[in-house]
């Protein structure tokens, strides 16, 4: 297991914290440790679940800025 932390772009209100939260609930091996604005901290369970939580974020209309470790 591995926790990161997702910095992104665009979250401005609590309908993006839910936005983001759902989002990240589709993914598999992930657990969602907080989601604040700007931030997502995560534990991932495969390197691999990294870019699918970078894709369903930026899905939801919001950009991954950049990944960092926790």
């Amino acid at each position: 297991m591995t926790d990161i932390a997702l910095h992104i772009s665009g979250m401005s209100c609590g309908h993006c914290l839910n936005a983001v939260t759902r989002a990240l609930a589709q993914v598999n091996n992930l657990e969602t440790i907080s989601v604040r604005m700007g931030r997502a901290d995560l534990r991932v369970h495969d390197p691999a679940t990294i870019e699918s939580a970078k894709t369903a974020i930026e899905d939801a209309g919001y950009r991954v800025e950049s990944v960092t470790g926790l």
